[in-house]
This record gives structure tokens, sequence and C-alpha cells, in this order.
């Protein structure tokens, strides 16, 4: 089977972080790759739902990041949340 080369440049963190979840499911950078592909040509898309994120959004992803107004959330407590 022939095949095509694809290069991308993604931050170096992300490319090891990715590797090793990658590692651990079993399988490997250019299979991932190639799962994402054949799910964007089933869907005819992106297989997720994109959209630009609300004010709000914006404000809770920056604090987030920055560790700011985190509050302690047990999976207990989101399992009640959901119900």
């Amino acid at each position: 089977m022939k095949t095509a080369i694809i290069n991308a440049r993604v931050k170096p963190d992300l490319k090891s972080d990715v590797e090793k979840i990658l590692s651990h499911l079993g399988i490997t950078t250019s299979q991932a790759i190639t799962m994402y592909f054949e799910q964007i040509k089933m869907n005819k898309g992106i297989p997720f739902e994109l959209k630009i994120p609300n004010d709000e959004t914006v404000q809770a992803m920056e604090d987030a990041r920055a560790n700011k107004n985190l509050e302690d959330v047990t999976l207990e407590q989101l399992k009640q949340d959901r119900h």
C-alpha cells in the first residue's frame, strides 16, 4: 500500500503528552492521525463541534490556565449534578 507523508508543526510538550497517551492506548501517532482522517472523511467534516466560545467561557478558560477561581469538585458531585 502506498502512503503519503504529512509534516505538521506542533508544540513539543503537546506532542510528548499526546504520544504518552497514545502509547498507553497501544496506538501510534500515525495510526491516530489516520483514524482522525477517517472520521473526517466519514463525517464529511471535523468529527466534533467547533464553535467560538462566549465571553464567560473565555474568562473561565483564562482563569483555569492561571489557576484562578478554581474549586475542588469530586467525581461523585459531578455525577449527582447530572441527575
